[in-house]
């Protein structure tokens, strides 16, 4: 651990009766703990952004419809909590698999112990984010350290994509962590504008974690990697179609036109749940439309004039041909195709 980290990032955890989550709009100046004790409450939270990043918004889904049956484990309660949690946000994959899993262990255990499976299948979500985290950093750490022998490594992120937003350690920023321990890394974090997730909360995290960094304007990206100042760009992701085609927060597409004609690595990395092998392709994802004034304030002060109509896409799409590679727990794809995204998940896929 560099000389300057401090403990551990915790984005959420359950303590068997209530789901405890750091607020993140509320960060970096405030570190305020939300206490959530039912399924509107999980619902809200995942929508407003106190909780986000796609595994992370799995798990707070998973334990949001456990926490519906807790006071009632009927039938209705069951299907109704389940429907609005599993479209609280409509990208991330990650969401509907967790929430579906739960939804499917309630229904098997029956009425008398349908709150007791809720609970467990909840908890085993969250472990399997735990473990996916962990083996996808260590992987794409390796990976990285041999694409990119010389140090100190400068690695260009984009969003937030650490504890904040995973299970365990992160994805891209959980692989960068532990690129450290091959040897000096240097970060550029996104500001990742309109939200700046990466001012806010990755450059948050880097604090911690003591890594060198420092935050630059989107804008700012396309530039310093055609100048050399980039040796790889590494992101995570919120669903991969079953040919590579990856959606990940807007200006992601930019990063990666730019990389590939500097001819630089340009790394995903998530977990295999954040793929939809029941995706053709990355034209079938629905993109996330957040409202404007998300774009026209800041801080909740407007910086356009009034009545300035806004365009808000929440995420872009990457085509597979521009990803170097797909970093998983369960390997590395490379090139990113139909066939080696299928091999990730084996024959069942």
């Amino acid at each position: 651990m560099p000389p300057h980290a401090e403990a551990p990032v915790r984005a959420l955890s359950w303590d068997g009766e209530q789901l405890l989550l750091l607020d993140q709009t509320m960060l970096p100046h405030e570190e305020r703990w939300l206490a959530l004790r039912d399924a509107e409450a999980v619902a809200v939270a995942i929508e407003r952004l106190a909780v986000r990043g796609a595994p992370n918004i799995g798990i707070a889904g998973a334990y949001g419809l456990a926490l519906a049956l807790t006071g009632r484990p009927d039938l209705g309660t069951l299907e109704s909590a389940w429907e609005r949690l599993r479209h609280a946000r409509p990208t991330a994959v990650n969401l509907a698999w967790a929430v579906d899993r739960v939804r499917d262990a309630a229904l098997a255990a029956g009425p008398a112990r349908m709150a007791a499976a809720a609970r467990a299948e909840a908890q085993a979500v969250h472990a399997l984010e735990d473990a996916a985290s962990a083996a996808l950093c260590t992987a794409g750490a390796t990976l990285l350290a041999e694409l990119l022998p010389r140090t100190p490594r400068r690695i260009l992120t984009h969003c937030n994509t650490g504890a904040l937003a995973t299970g365990g350690a992160g994805s891209a920023l959980g692989v960068i962590a532990a690129l450290a321990g091959h040897g000096p890394v240097e970060v550029l974090a996104c500001e990742t504008r309109p939200l700046l997730q990466g001012a806010r909360l990755t450059a948050w995290e880097l604090g911690r974690l003591g890594l060198p960094h420092a935050v630059l304007a989107d804008g700012a990206a396309a530039g310093l990697i055609a100048r050399g100042e980039v040796d790889a760009v590494i992101v995570g992701c919120d669903r991969v179609a079953a040919n590579g085609d990856t959606a990940n927060k807007v200006g992601t597409y930019a990063h990666a036109l730019a990389a590939a004609a500097a001819g630089i690595p340009f790394l995903v990395a998530g977990p295999t749940t954040t793929i939809d092998a029941a995706l053709p392709d990355g034209a079938g994802i629905v993109i996330e439309e957040r409202a404007a004034e998300e774009v026209t304030h800041l801080g909740g002060v407007a910086i356009t004039p009034p009545g300035t109509p806004a365009r808000n896409p929440a995420f872009d799409v990457t085509p597979a041909a521009l990803v170097t590679a797909l970093v998983t727990e369960a390997g590395v794809a490379s090139p990113v195709d139909r066939a080696t995204v299928a091999a990730l998940l084996g024959p069942s896929a």
